[in-house]
């Protein structure tokens, strides 16, 4: 066993200058590491933000391709984004936003991504409608939905589905995989 360095009266009064005003801690033991929250604690910490940057961003992080969306989380390659709208992933779960409002969308998207994080669910399908019953016969929630998913970093890529699916009525999303 190496031998203890006696400190000279110098550097003990430089330790007692550096630990003036610290309190020793009660059990003498430092408190275990606290693990990283879960996807979903994370997921609802970020709503708050989100909603603030939602309501006063005017961006668009997507495209819009003829009634198409499409959207590739930057660094992702391109077969990403082309193996999710040709189908090679499968859909693990769906949210059908038909006959919601815009706040009741978006209500149900925060507490629907976080119980797919959770679930560890890959890939979903997110049914927002082609907006053939309302007033202008316009989409309302399509570029809200596009808009909302490209906040969330959980949200790697989304693009219209094909026909079968709900075509550009509808978005199949993939997510990051959750750590375990």
């Amino acid at each position: 066993m190496p031998k203890k360095k006696q400190l000279s009266d110098s550097e003990r009064e430089l330790l007692r200058n550096a630990m003036e005003g610290v309190t020793p801690l009660r059990h003498g033991r430092v408190p275990p590491h606290q693990n990283k929250p879960d996807a979903a604690e994370v997921m609802q910490r970020e709503t708050a933000a989100v909603m603030h940057e939602l309501a006063t961003s005017e961006g668009v992080d997507y495209l819009e391709v003829g009634e198409g969306l499409a959207f590739l989380r930057p660094g992702l390659q391109q077969r990403t984004l082309r193996d999710l709208r040709r189908g090679k992933y499968v859909i693990q779960g769906e949210l059908d936003l038909h006959s919601l409002t815009r706040d009741q969308a978006y209500q149900a998207i925060l507490s629907f991504l976080p119980q797919c994080l959770q679930q560890r669910l890959r890939c979903i399908r997110i049914i927002h409608g082609k907006g053939l019953g309302s007033y202008n016969k316009q989409p309302v929630l399509k570029s809200c939905v596009a808009k909302w998913l490209t906040r969330f970093d959980a949200v790697l890529a989304f693009c219209s589905a094909p026909p079968a699916d709900g075509g550009t009525g509808a978005v199949y999303v993939l997510l990051k995989k959750a750590k375990p």
